[in-house]
C-alpha cells in the first residue's frame, strides 16, 4: 500500500504546490474575501473532475474541455460533476502535441450521456482577446497577493470563489495574466492558485457564458503562486476552436483517436499499473445515484 499512499501524497503536491498543475483563486489583500466567494450559479457549466478539485467546462451537451495535464484519471467509468449532475467519462483527447509542462495544454472529455440540466459555454472565437476583463472560478487554495497561496484545497473545504483579471497579452497558444495591486488591478483582482487546473476564463455576453481560457501553468521566476507580479497562462481557445470542433464531429472514437492522443499525462509517482485504484479514490461523491 506504500505505492497508493505516495501517490495520493503526490497528486495533492501537485494540485496544492506545483506551477505545472495550477489554479485555485488567490485575492487582493485589501479586498474582503466575502466578495469573492461565489456559487455555481456564477459559471453553471463548471465541471470538477476529482473530489481534490480540478475542473472543466461543459462546451456541448457531451463534452467537458479541460487542461491535457488534468487528465490523469479520465478513464472510461470514471464519474465526474456537471453543474448538479455526477456523470461518467466515456474516453478522453487531448491536443496531439502536448507535453507535460508546456503549451498546447488543452483536451477534451467524451460523456457517457448527455448534460441535460446546464447549457454549455460557448468557444470564444474571436482574435481580440488582448484587454479583456475575464472571469476566473475554483475550488482549491487560496490566499492574498501578499504572501501568495497560503491556504491549501484541504484547508479551504471546496469554497468556490471568482476573481477578475485583465488579458495582457497573447500568443499562439495562450492568453496571458499578471497579477497587480492597487490601482493597477481590478475591483476583484485575483489569479489562479493550485488546485484548479483546466478551470475556465470566460465573460459574460447576452446571457451566454464565453470561454477565452483553460487554467494551465505560471510563467514566472521571481514569484511563488498567487504572489502580487505573478505571471499566468491560460490556453487561448480561439487558436485551438478548429482543433476541437473536429474532435467533437468526427464520426467515430476511432477518428477521434487520429486527431489527439491518449496519454494520460501521469505526474511522478501516478504507477501506471495501479492507476485504477487511485483513480478510484479521487472520484467525485455520487450522492445521487445517477
Amino acid at each position: 500500500m506504500a505505492w497508493f499512499s505516495g501517490a495520493i501524497k503526490s497528486i495533492l503536491l501537485a494540485v496544492a504546490v506545483s506551477p505545472v498543475i495550477s489554479q485555485a483563486i488567490v485575492i487582493r489583500h485589501d479586498v474582503a474575501d466575502e466578495k469573492y466567494h461565489a456559487t455555481a450559479d456564477d459559471f453553471p457549466p463548471l465541471a470538477t473532475l476529482y473530489n481534490i478539485g480540478v475542473h472543466g467546462t461543459l462546451v456541448h451537451p457531451e463534452w467537458v474541455l479541460t487542461a491535457a495535464h488534468a487528465v490523469f484519471c479520465m478513464n472510461p467509468g470514471q464519474q465526474i460533476k456537471v453543474g448538479d449532475e455526477v456523470v461518467t467519462v466515456s474516453g478522453r483527447f487531448s491536443h496531439p502535441d502536448y507535453r507535460l509542462g508546456d503549451k498546447h495544454d488543452i483536451a477534451l472529455i467524451k460523456l457517457a450521456r448527455p448534460v441535460i440540466s446546464t447549457k454549455p459555454a460557448e468557444l470564444y472565437g474571436e482574435s481580440d482577446e488582448t484587454n479583456k476583463v475575464v472571469w476566473f472560478i475554483g475550488v482549491g487554495g487560496t490566499g492574498t497577493g501578499k504572501q501568495g497561496q497560503t491556504i491549501s484545497y484541504k484547508e479551504n473545504n471546496g469554497k468556490l470563489r471568482k476573481a477578475q483579471n485583465k488579458i495582457i497579452n497573447v500568443t499562439d497558444s495562450d492568453i496571458v495574466f499578471k497579477f497587480e495591486q492597487g490601482d493597477k488591478g481590478e475591483a476583484l483582482e485575483g489569479v489562479s492558485g493550485n488546485g484548479d487546473s483546466g478551470g475556465p476564463a470566460y465573460i459574460k455576453l447576452q446571457d451566454k457564458y464565453h470561454l477565452l481560457g483553460v487554467s494551465s501553468r505560471t510563467d514566472s521566476w521571481f514569484y511563488d503562486v498567487g504572489e502580487y507580479g505573478v505571471t499566468e497562462l491560460y490556453t487561448r481557445v480561439s487558436s485551438y476552436r478548429n482543433w476541437l470542433q473536429q474532435v467533437i464531429s468526427a464520426k467515430d472514437d476511432a477518428a477521434r483517436v487520429g486527431l489527439s492522443t491518449q496519454d494520460p499525462f501521469l505526474q511522478d509517482n501516478m504507477p501506471a499499473d495501479n492507476m485504477d485504484k487511485l483513480c478510484a479514490s479521487l472520484a467525485v461523491p455520487n450522492y445521487q445515484g445517477q
